[in-house]
């Protein structure tokens, strides 16, 4: 068994795996690959082209078009610009740029990040697998994924301006955004950071009114509102929905009279916990395991996550893997093990369609590795030393282990 896992070890560290140009390309070909395999099978870009023709119309954009696609829209009217490159152009070549365009907004996104390029390796290997799920249903989620990131990063690099920007685009796009806002305590630059968030919402309110009218677009954001708490009801016992902690404990209990507040308000209190460890605000690996618990909370805590929405959370795991300042332990290599095969293969023909079907789904069981990872990293923000480890530091924490 140690030959095979040394075996595996040394091929997987040959320079290929390692080579930007080879994530490059992996990044690259993925979505060309669920363009062309979506081409003729792509309702959920049709849903986002419409979303720019009906607001140029000024059609209502939360109704359903069954001539057009199934389904129905549930993106804020701002959407209506972002898609518009890709909504004026051939259908096949939009379809083709938006898929390249999502899966190039993360890969730059984690590139930017503060820490060592093996680690980044390790992060694009881990989630090409969910990347390609996500990018067979032209999911908005892989560019929240990046929206967070790249929040965390402009903060880090004190960018208030690009930060508050990409925050109300994911807000305005998606409410998902908004999670951006934990990193305002990081922030140096606060009331800066709080201006241009006031400025870049005001944009974007106003932004999709230069295709329409002023009365259409508040109109439809009314309408926005209605359509999402809607859906929200329509989530708890959704097959396809609800694959967060809070479907995942109401679908197991098949019980629909209890508050999902019950869960939420105890998950933002265990969420919030470590801002009050200031001494390690300090530390570049404590504020990055904030944006590690913030990718996976946001999906964990939502009734609209859905399997491809584990680009997020996933995302969110590796980052928790590679970023700490410690030696990782056995138990930590097996929580990544578990969400790689559970969370990440169960969607796909090499997982037993059995067992996704029956078990996996129904329960939202996807959920489950994530809801793991994400308490053992709210344990360890709350109880560890993130400090920069240094030889010294290093080796007596081996000694130490070696003698427990």
């Amino acid at each position: 068994m140690n030959n095979t896992t040394e075996a595996l070890r040394r091929f997987f560290r040959k320079p290929f795996f390692t080579d930007p140009r080879t994530l490059v390309g992996l990044w690259l070909l993925l979505p060309v690959v669920a363009a062309l395999l979506k081409l003729s099978k792509c309702n959920n870009f049709l849903i986002f082209k419409y979303v720019f023709w009906h607001a140029w119309g000024q059609l209502p954009l939360y109704e359903p078009y069954p001539a057009e696609y199934f389904d129905t829209n549930h993106y804020g009217p701002a959407f209506s610009m972002v898609i518009a490159p890709f909504a004026v152009v051939p259908q096949w070549l939009g379809l083709l740029l938006w898929e390249v365009m999502l899966a190039m907004s993360l890969y730059v996104a984690v590139r930017r990040l503060p820490m060592e390029w093996r680690k980044q390796v390790f992060v694009y290997w881990f989630c090409a697998h969910e990347l390609l799920t996500a990018l067979f249903m032209s999911q908005f989620n892989i560019a929240i994924a990046a929206i967070i990131v790249g929040t965390y990063v402009c903060v880090e690099r004190e960018r208030e301006g690009t930060a508050a920007f990409l925050v109300m685009l994911g807000t305005f796009v998606k409410l998902y955004g908004i999670v951006g806002l934990a990193f305002f305590f990081f922030s140096r630059h606060k009331a800066r950071f709080a201006m241009w968030l006031a400025v870049w919402a005001a944009v974007f309110f106003v932004l999709p009114m230069a295709i329409s009218s002023p009365e259409y677009i508040v109109g439809q954001y009314k309408a926005w509102w209605v359509s999402l708490t809607e859906k929200n009801a329509d989530n708890m016992f959704s097959g396809g929905q609800n694959q967060s902690l809070l479907g995942l404990v109401r679908k197991i209990s098949r019980c629909p009279s209890y508050s999902d507040l019950w869960l939420i308000v105890p998950g933002l209190a265990a969420f919030a916990l470590p801002y009050l460890r200031r001494g390690q605000w300090r530390h570049e690996a404590f504020r990055c395991a904030f944006l590690a618990s913030t990718l996976l909370f946001v999906v964990l805590f939502s009734t609209g996550s859905e399997s491809s929405t584990y680009i997020i959370a996933l995302t969110g795991a590796a980052l928790w893997y590679v970023k700490a300042p410690w030696q990782r332990s056995r138990l930590d290599v097996a929580l990544m093990v578990f969400a790689f095969i559970l969370t990440s293969m169960s969607p796909s023909d090499l997982f037993p369609a059995y067992l996704r079907k029956h078990y996996v789904q129904p329960y939202a069981l996807k959920a489950l590795p994530c809801v793991l990872i994400w308490i053992k990293l709210v344990v360890e923000m709350t109880t560890r030393d993130y400090a920069p480890r240094t030889a010294a530091t290093t080796l007596r924490a081996h000694e130490n282990a070696r003698q427990r």
